[in-house]
């Protein structure tokens, strides 16, 4: 979807995915429900205990990526078949390196592939072989969480079921010619699909556990300058229930509240949502494609079609009339009464997940998944900043801090 220029194949896929990624379908989602509980507490807060036991501090950049790419590879995949980054550090450093290190080339391949096809033939290397190598092991890892999604398409069980590979590739096995009619067509559009669907799979897993790890480690450190408001925001957590305890006092481990009673806490959401305004995972151009035969846009008329235009959230985001002060981090300019014309003007100028057709289908998501972490860790532990050195953005589509790290001090309520 993330690719498709046109409008009518981008909402035709869409349409495929759409109920799954749907705010009441996750929050009541069976297969959500024990990858959370998989997540909270038999792998994040563990890390975090044993890392104040031992009085150690904690990367949470990197922590961040182990959890959002664990979290959307077991929904997209099946908890089984997905990724243990959380627990396998040295997978974890290996993997995260391989899709690191190759992002910088990405304009090449997105805005001038004749470029790259013509540098190819002359060989020149525009593009290292390094690259085109951590290319290949990507594909490869990709392909192999598709195939062993693939291998349990029939299953109900939620620790197994391949929610979103599913969907998508039942969706997409109705466009399929008849197998009875013409075997060889079937059997070539069929091997041609399942490269569309492992394209499709990896677009949501990239895009999925990226931008999370962003948000989250900017939530984070601006939350570990704020002492009195990671205090406050403990206090309307403890009204959850059951409350996210750990360790847990008795040898079952407890039931997490519920995704709904999480959503209504007023306070982590204004936080969530300010921070995504200050620090945009995707800040930079969202482009657009005008249409035939002309149109207009902001006072400009008779554009051509195919014209490429962009907005940004960066910029809707730092709107002075609208957000006073915009480049401080404010979360209580959120709370608002619900029916304050200040506050739904906000709403309609937050664009961290886009709007309309082309909106983030992730969102709620990464929504749930970003308010769940949050909760679990400042019901039980406070935190305060470490080494936060190059913690500014990169320049990118994607941002990143820039010294790829947030070290942070943890210590137990």
């Amino acid at each position: 979807m993330f690719t498709m220029t046109g409008s009518k194949p981008h909402s035709a896929r869409k349409r495929m995915l759409s109920n799954i990624y749907s705010k009441s379908y996750l929050q009541s989602s069976p297969q959500l429900k024990v990858i959370s509980h998989t997540m909270i507490y038999d792998r994040l807060l563990p890390i975090i205990q044993e890392a104040v036991s031992s009085k150690n501090p904690v990367d949470f950049y990197e922590l961040n990526q182990a959890l959002t790419m664990d979290f959307v590879s077991a929904y997209l995949f099946g908890l089984r078949n997905g990724t243990n980054f959380l627990q396998d550090v040295p997978r974890r450093k290996y993997m995260l390196h391989i899709y690191q290190c190759r992002k910088p080339f990405e304009f090449y391949h997105q805005e001038v592939p004749n470029l790259v096809s013509w540098t190819r033939r002359l060989k020149i290397p525009l593009i290292p072989k390094w690259c085109d190598e951590a290319n290949e092991v990507m594909d490869a890892w990709g392909l192999e969480m598709c195939d062993k999604a693939d291998e349990h398409l029939e299953a109900t069980d939620p620790e197994i079921e391949p929610t979103v590979y599913k969907q998508l590739k039942n969706s997409m096995a109705k466009q399929l010619p008849s197998k009875e009619v013409d075997h060889a067509a079937y059997k070539a559009a069929s091997e041609k699909q399942q490269l569309d669907i492992a394209c499709e799979m990896f677009d949501h897993l990239t895009a999925g556990h990226e931008t999370s790890a962003v948000g989250l480690t900017y939530l984070f450190w601006e939350l570990s300058k704020h002492p009195d408001l990671q205090k406050e925001l403990r206090e309307e957590l403890l009204t959850l229930s059951p409350t996210i305890s750990y360790p847990t006092q008795s040898s079952t481990t407890p039931e997490l509240p519920s995704p709904k009673s999480i959503e209504a806490l007023s306070l982590l959401n204004a936080i969530v949502t300010e921070t995504l305004r200050l620090h945009a995972p995707i800040p930079g151009i969202q482009p657009r494609v005008t249409p035939y035969p002309t149109c207009s846009l902001v006072g400009y008329e008779n554009i051509p079609p195919n014209t490429r235009v962009n907005a940004q959230a960066y910029s809707l985001h730092r709107n002075p009339d609208v957000f006073p002060d915009p480049e401080t981090w404010q979360p209580k300019r959120w709370l608002k009464p619900a029916d304050s014309p200040e506050l739904e003007e906000m709403k309609r100028w937050f664009w961290a997940f886009g709007s309309g057709g082309r909106m983030c289908v992730g969102s709620n998501l990464a929504l749930q998944e970003i308010k769940l972490t949050v909760a679990a860790i400042y019901t039980n532990y406070t935190t305060r900043i470490i080494d936060d050195e190059d913690i500014e953005a990169i320049d990118a589509y994607t941002v990143k801090p820039r010294g790829e790290k947030l070290i942070l001090k943890v210590d137990h309520v």
